[in-house]
């Protein structure tokens, strides 16, 4: 499994429930064409967490690269839906950062 990794901060923090929503009409909708096997949306628990990092995490689960990369080619038509549940979601964030990391060790590791 490779995990996608977002931190980020909302630019109106108030508005952190129409955002969660935001995230899960996106994240979902492409779940449901099966460009991604799952996500989840947490936020930072009592201030508790590096500074540089924001207060929203969102993790993005592909079963491997070759799934997260026809995500991401299916998100960069920002063509039609795509683009307008991507629109709400991404002009609500700043300090934007990334990551990509995978399960450990590796299935086909060899021992």
């Amino acid at each position: 499994m490779d995990y996608y990794q977002i931190w980020c901060n909302l630019k109106e923090s108030h508005k952190d429930l129409e955002f969660c929503g935001h995230v899960k009409n996106y994240l979902g909708y492409l779940q449901d064409q099966g460009k991604l096997k799952g996500f989840t949306i947490t936020r930072r628990k009592l201030g508790w967490g590096p500074p540089e990092l924001g207060e929203f995490n969102i993790t993005i689960m592909t079963e491997n690269m070759a799934q997260l990369e026809q995500a991401f080619q299916h998100v960069a038509t920002r063509d039609g839906e795509v683009e307008r549940l991507h629109r709400h979601v991404f002009t609500a964030i700043t300090d934007f950062k990334s990551a990509l990391y995978r399960d450990f060790p590796d299935v086909v590791r060899v021992r």
